[in-house]
């Protein structure tokens, strides 16, 4: 199993301008709310970088916050938080696949999108392969 990296951290709750900027923020990166303030993310050299600019973006927003190395977190059900990283990437791979059957598909916007997924695909989902596959043989096959 992949190291985890969490990030603690605590915000003025005015302007909330900067609460929403900092969610907006760990939402785009696939991070996960364990609690309010206490997100978690695989460890990845992107995200400790990710979760380390946040961190210094928290602070100058009068806020505090630390990023915490964790190489186990013991849950209820330890399977469950992976499905919580695992489950939206796979939802937006079969929509892309389904996607890229139907006839003249709009391969730039589904290659975008397979980026922004794969971006937030820690665990190399098997999906992931299939509907890089399919993009580029239908890449291969577009006038």
């Amino acid at each position: 199993m992949k190291p985890w990296l969490l990030l603690v951290y605590r915000i003025p709750r005015e302007p909330t301008a900067g609460r929403v900027f900092v969610w907006r923020k760990l939402k785009q990166l696939g991070a996960i709310a364990v609690q309010d303030a206490i997100w978690v993310i695989p460890q990845t050299h992107r995200t400790r970088e990710q979760f380390q600019w946040l961190a210094a973006e928290i602070t100058e927003l009068k806020g505090e916050a630390f990023v915490w190395d964790a190489d186990q977190i013991y849950a209820t059900d330890a399977e469950s938080l992976r499905r919580q990283f695992t489950e939206p990437v796979e939802t937006e791979y079969s929509e892309i696949l389904a996607a890229v059957k139907k006839k003249s598909p709009d391969l730039p916007s589904l290659s975008k999108r397979f980026q922004d997924a794969q971006t937030r695909d820690y665990f190399a989902s098997e999906l992931g392969r299939q509907a890089r596959e399919k993009l580029l043989a239908a890449a291969e096959w577009s006038p």
